[in-house]
C-alpha cells in the first residue's frame, strides 16, 4: 500500500488584474515553491520546519560571532554568517527582524514548537475587494433567512442556502479562482443533502445530512485534497465568522460615499416597494378571497410580537453569506500543513506484529464459517447463551476490532518500511491481508445484528451502527483500492463515501424502515413494541397505516397529535408530513382506540 504523499496538480497562468493567479482552482488552493536554501557546508543545513534542532555551525551566536569577527562565514557568501542566517530565515518564509533567537551555547541545540511549526503557511491571503454581486447576495440570504427559516426547517433551508453559494462564486471569482471538479462535487453534494430536511420529517437523519452539508461546503470553498486538507476544512468556516462581516462591512462603506454612488437610493426604493406592496397587497386580499388563500400561503408571518426574531434571522442570514463568502475569497491553506513522516521501521519490528494480529483474524473468521455452515445450535447449547445474547454479545465487539484495525492500518503505513520496492511488496502483502480478514470481521458483525434484530425489532440505534459498520468496510476497501493505484484520491474519497452514506441514510428514511421491518415482524410472529412506534415521526405513517384496527390508530396517535398542533406553511413543510397528512385524512383514526385500549394492546404484544 501506498503511504506517499499526494503530488500537487498543474496550476494556471498568473493574471495582472486580479492580483492573484487566476490558475487557482476553487478546490484546489495554490501551494508556492518554497525558496531554496542556499549551498553550504553540511553543517549549516537549515534546521526542519517541523521544529528540529539549530546546529552549532547554524546558531545565531555563531552566526553573530561570524560577523563581529570580519569572516566570510561558511555560508560562502561575501555578507558572512549573518547574511547567511537571514537567507536561511527566508528559506522558512520568516523574517529575521521579527525573531528572537535563544542565547544558546555552542553545545547547545533548541528545539522549536513542533505543532505550530506544522501551521506555519496557514494563513489566508487577503482577500479581494466584495463585488457587488457578493453583497446583493448577502442581503436576498438575510431576506429569505427571515421569512422562511422562522417555522421550522425543511425545503426552506435549501432555499436559503442557494444566494449564499451565489455569493461565494462570485466572490471567488473575483479571487481568481475558478471551479474544480472537486469543488462541484462538494457543492452539489452539499446541496443535496440539504434536500433531506425537505423530504423527511425525521430531526436525527435531518440533523446529520446539516452536518455533512456544513463540512461539505467548507470542503467546497477550502478545496483541501490532503488528510490535513480534509481533516481541517470542515472547521475553516469559523475562522471566518469575524472577517468576514468585517469585509462585507468594509465594501458597503466604500460605495457609500466612494464613487460607485449611494446605498440611499437603493434604500429608500426598497421601502418604496414594500410600502406599495402591502398597500395593494392588502387591498386585493380583500376583494378576492381566493387571492386572500393563496397569498396567506405564499406570505410567511411578519406579525409585531415575531419581530426580534425575525431580525435575528435576518442577521444571521447576512452574517452566514458573507462567512462563506469570504472563505471562497481568501481561504485559509490548510493542505499547507506539513506533519513530519513517521520514522521507518524494520521489516522484522514493522511486520512480525501485523502478521501475528493476521493470524489472529484468520483463526476467528475460520470459527465463524464453521458456526455459520454447522449451524448456531451447537454453539448456543455450548455457551449457554439465548439466540439474542449470543448475537447482541457479538455485534458491539465486533464493531470495535472494526474501529481499531483501522487505527492499526493507519499507524502501520506511518511506520511502514520504505527504503525500497521490497519493502512496499511487504507492505501492500501484510496489510492487504489484513484488510480482507477486517472485511470477514465487519460482514459476522452485519450478521450478528441482524439475528439481534430478528429477535427483538429494528430501532434508532441499531441500523445506525449498521449504517456506520458498512461504512467501515466501505473505507477498507477504499484503502486496499488505494494500495493498488494510490493513495493521492483517497483523502477526498473517505470523505465523499462519508456524505454519500448520510444522504442515502436520510433518503432512505430510517424511520420508515423501522416501522416497515417492526410490522413485517409483527405480521409474522405476532408481537410489536407499540411504545416504541409511538414515538416515531410522520415518516413512518405509511408503514403504521398498515396494521389493523385498533392497533393502527394507537400507534399512529402521536403523528396526529403533533401534525394537529402544527400548522406550517408550505416551505416549512417536509415531503414526510404532507404524506402522513393525506393518510389521516383520508383514514382519519378509530374513536374506539382510546388510550386504555392502547395500553393493553401494548403490553400484550410486547410479550408475545
Amino acid at each position: 500500500m501506498s503511504d506517499t504523499p499526494s503530488e500537487a496538480e498543474p496550476r494556471g497562468s498568473a493574471s495582472k488584474d486580479s492580483g492573484v493567479k487566476p490558475g487557482i482552482d476553487a478546490g484546489e488552493p495554490e501551494i508556492p515553491e518554497a525558496p531554496k536554501a542556499p549551498e553550504g557546508p553540511a553543517d549549516e543545513v537549515p534546521a526542519a520546519r517541523t521544529g528540529g534542532a539549530l546546529s552549532k555551525g547554524g546558531s545565531a551566536r555563531g552566526a553573530a560571532r561570524g560577523s563581529a569577527s570580519g569572516g566570510t562565514g561558511s555560508g560562502g557568501t561575501g555578507s558572512g554568517g549573518t547574511d547567511f542566517e537571514k537567507r536561511k530565515a527566508e528559506a522558512r518564509d520568516v523574517d529575521t527582524r521579527d525573531v528572537d533567537t535563544p542565547d544558546l551555547d555552542e553545545d547547545e541545540e533548541w528545539d522549536g514548537p513542533v505543532v505550530e511549526s506544522w501551521f506555519a503557511d496557514v494563513q489566508a491571503k487577503p482577500p479581494a475587494p466584495i463585488r457587488d454581486a457578493t453583497l446583493w447576495a448577502a442581503l436576498a440570504t438575510g431576506v429569505l433567512s427571515m421569512l422562511l427559516l422562522g417555522d421550522g426547517l425543511a425545503l426552506n433551508l435549501l432555499l436559503v442556502a442557494i444566494p449564499a453559494a451565489l455569493g461565494a462564486y462570485y466572490a471567488a471569482q473575483a479571487a481568481g479562482r475558478r471551479p474544480h471538479r472537486w469543488t462541484l462535487v462538494w457543492g452539489v453534494g452539499g446541496l443535496a443533502l440539504l434536500s433531506v430536511p425537505a423530504l423527511r420529517d425525521a430531526d436525527w437523519p435531518s440533523f446529520l445530512a446539516v452536518l455533512a452539508a456544513v463540512a461539505a461546503g467548507s470542503l467546497a470553498l477550502h478545496g483541501g485534497r490532503t488528510w490535513t486538507g480534509v481533516l481541517f476544512g470542515p472547521i475553516g468556516l469559523y475562522t471566518s465568522l469575524v472577517t468576514g462581516p468585517l469585509w462585507g462591512w468594509s465594501g458597503l462603506r466604500e460605495r457609500s460615499g466612494g464613487a460607485r454612488g449611494n446605498v440611499g437610493p437603493v434604500v429608500r426604493a426598497i421601502a418604496v416597494a414594500a410600502v406599495l406592496l402591502v398597500v395593494f397587497g392588502a387591498l386585493f386580499a380583500g376583494a378576492d378571497a381566493a387571492f386572500a388563500d393563496l397569498l396567506g400561503g405564499l406570505v410567511p408571518d411578519a406579525s409585531v410580537s415575531g419581530g426580534p426574531w425575525h431580525a435575528v434571522l435576518f442577521v444571521i442570514g447576512v452574517v452566514g453569506a458573507l462567512v462563506v463568502a469570504h472563505t471562497a475569497a481568501a481561504p485559509v491553506q490548510w493542505d499547507r500543513v506539513e506533519v513530519p513522516a513517521g520514522r521507518p521501521r524494520g521489516r522484522v519490528e514493522w511486520a512480525l506484529p501485523l502478521i501475528v494480529l493476521a493470524a489472529l483474524f484468520a483463526v476467528f473468521n475460520a470459527v465463524q464459517l464453521a458456526v455459520l455452515f454447522g449451524g448456531y445450535d451447537a454453539v448456543l447449547e455450548k455457551t449457554g447463551q439465548t439466540y439474542a445474547e449470543y448475537a447482541r454479545q457479538g455485534f458491539w465487539q465486533l464493531l470495535l476490532v472494526t474501529l481499531l484495525t483501522l487505527l492499526v492500518i493507519v499507524f502501520a503505513l506511518r511506520w511502514a518500511p520504505r527504503d525500497s520496492s521490497g519493502d512496499w511488496t511487504l507492505v501492500r502483502a501484510v496489510l492487504g491481508t489484513l484488510c480482507v480478514l477486517a472485511l470477514v470481521v465487519v460482514a459476522s458483525a452485519v450478521r450478528r445484528m441482524d439475528m439481534y434484530v430478528e429477535a427483538y425489532g429494528l430501532t434508532r440505534l441499531r441500523i445506525s451502527v449498521v449504517t456506520v459498520e458498512l461504512w467501515l468496510g466501505l473505507v477498507i476497501v477504499l484503502i486496499m483500492a488505494a494500495g493498488v493505484w494510490g493513495a493521492r484520491w483517497l483523502p477526498r474519497a473517505v470523505l465523499a463515501s462519508a456524505a454519500a452514506g448520510v444522504l442515502a441514510f436520510g433518503l432512505v428514511s430510517p424511520d420508515a424502515l423501522i416501522a416497515e421491518r417492526n410490522v413485517q415482524r409483527y405480521e409474522a410472529k405476532g408481537s410489536f413494541d407499540l411504545d416504541y412506534a409511538r414515538g416515531l415521526s410522520a415518516d413512518a405513517a405509511p408503514a403504521l397505516d398498515k396494521l389493523d384496527e385498533p392497533l393502527r390508530s394507537c400507534a399512529l396517535r402521536s403523528i396526529a397529535q403533533d401534525l394537529a398542533g402544527a400548522d406550517k406553511s408550505w416551505y416549512a413543510t417536509s415531503l414526510g408530513e404532507a404524506r402522513a397528512r393525506d393518510i389521516l385524512d383520508g383514514r382519519p383514526l378509530s374513536p374506539d382506540a382510546d388510550w386504555n385500549v392502547c395500553n393493553r394492546l401494548g403490553t400484550e404484544l410486547a410479550y408475545r
